[in-house]
């Protein structure tokens, strides 16, 4: 067994039984946590797996947080309530500001359902995860005990963004944290969520978060995803939304921070007229390694989905991107569309991507396809002949090629919200004249 492995099954030894045990999770914990003892973590062999490599992740060691450690509130001034807020993966109550909400929603971490609340709001704990490559997410459901439980009633429409913060702050040694979370919207509902991965210092730790949604018939949510987090950092990240009839999913992802990073975004268009509207950009700078796998499964008739993503690789850094779109029998009439376009600003970067579409009924339209390339040479030559510096020239280009996928999102105070770090970390990209 590995190194890694080793740590995780110590820090699952650690915790108490009466927590392991609570509202009859012990025995699906327990099994999650043999079997990836039994399998080991996921090879290269694995198509799955194929781009990311875990050899050195596999020799390291982590350890659960003993404590929080104490931010100072100016920290998050840019962040509005409500929120909350986890360091380290766990809740710190001070940050955080979720109590007088408005009308429909409801907000409740994990740690105290555990302790003393609703049995209900827990049983996606017991959920199995029984295909090969789903390591992070048998480690997850065996060791999670922190996270955030999100419903919004029936006919809510909640218009202010709520806001879900992780940090990441230096510690005395490498920290693990496994996190649950929950967002469940009932029929005809409305919510806006950014989901921020931020750090306050320099770190090694490791983040696993493991998301569940649920968008029930008519209601809409808005979900903006900020991966920012510090270059010695390790993220393992995973959505599974499913959307009955007339739902629909609008998200944005940036993926910007990181040493190692991956997000598997899974969604079962699984009721009639139900609609993903996905965008991002990842940028892989440094010898940062992002790795994102979308998988979307047409499984109702007149269905959309429209993916549009953009990817920039400069220095050593290295991005792999799966866009996986199946329509399963008896989905006629499904719209799939998949746009992934990618810039490698530096010889030494490197790219992968996979556009996959898989048809099984009649009557649809699909349209996928992926592209790798440079900055435009004449674009360029335009924006210096005009007096501006190469540097400042390759960031207003590149700023443009990712704001087609901030713009995608349509909503003016996410785009205003999210490209600060988007320039910020576009500036910092190392490039080749």
């Amino acid at each position: 067994m590995t190194a890694l492995l080793d740590s995780f099954q110590a820090s699952f030894s650690a915790l108490p039984t009466a927590l392991i045990d609570a509202h009859g999770l012990g025995d699906a914990r327990r099994a999650a946590m043999l079997r990836t003892v039994a399998e080991g973590l996921p090879s290269q062999r694995s198509e799955g797996w194929k781009y990311t490599a875990l050899r050195a992740l596999s020799a390291r060691s982590f350890v659960a947080a003993a404590d929080t450690p104490r931010l100072h509130p100016a920290a998050l001034t840019d962040i509005p309530a409500p929120r909350l807020v986890f360091v380290n993966g766990q809740l710190d109550p001070g940050l955080s500001e979720f109590f007088n909400l408005p009308e429909g929603l409801s907000v409740r971490a994990l740690s105290s359902v555990l302790d003393a609340g609703d049995a209900g709001a827990v049983r996606s704990l017991a959920r199995r995860f029984d295909a090969p490559d789903d390591t992070f997410a048998r480690l997850n459901a065996a060791l999670a005990i922190e996270g955030a439980l999100v419903h919004v009633a029936a006919g809510a429409q909640i218009l202010a963004p709520l806001h879900l913060v992780f940090v990441g702050a230096p510690a005395a040694g490498d920290i693990a944290s496994h996190s649950r979370h929950t967002l469940e919207l009932g029929e005809n509902s409305r919510l806006i969520v950014v989901e921020h991965h931020i750090a306050s210092g320099a770190h090694r730790h490791l983040g696993n978060h493991l998301m569940e949604v649920l968008v029930q018939r008519g209601a809409t949510l808005t979900h903006a995803r900020l991966q920012d987090e510090d270059a010695g950092a390790t993220l393992m990240a995973r959505t599974d939304a499913t959307l009955a009839a007339n739902a629909v999913y609008h998200r944005v992802d940036l993926e910007l921070g990181g040493g190692l990073s991956r997000h598997e975004l899974n969604v079962a268009l699984a009721g009639e007229q139900a609609q993903f509207l996905s965008s991002g950009a990842a940028l892989a700078g440094g010898r940062r390694h992002i790795d994102t796998r979308l998988d979307v499964q047409h499984d109702a008739r007149d269905t959309r989905c429209d993916l549009l993503w953009r990817g920039l690789a400069a220095d050593r850094g290295r991005l792999a991107f799966h866009g996986g779109i199946t329509i399963n029998a008896g989905a006629d009439g499904s719209d799939a569309r998949l746009s992934n376009k990618n810039l490698l600003l530096s010889d030494s970067a490197e790219i992968d991507t996979q556009p996959v579409l898989q048809i099984h009924a009649d009557e649809v339209k699909a349209a996928h396809g992926a592209t790798i390339g440079q900055l435009d040479a004449t674009s360029l030559f335009y924006l210096r002949s005009r007096g501006i510096p190469a540097q400042q020239a390759r960031v207003l280009l590149t700023l443009a090629f990712c704001r087609e996928a901030l713009a995608a999102i349509g909503d003016l105070a996410m785009i205003e919200l999210l490209s600060p770090r988007l320039e910020s970390r576009l500036a910092d990209l190392e490039t080749v004249e």
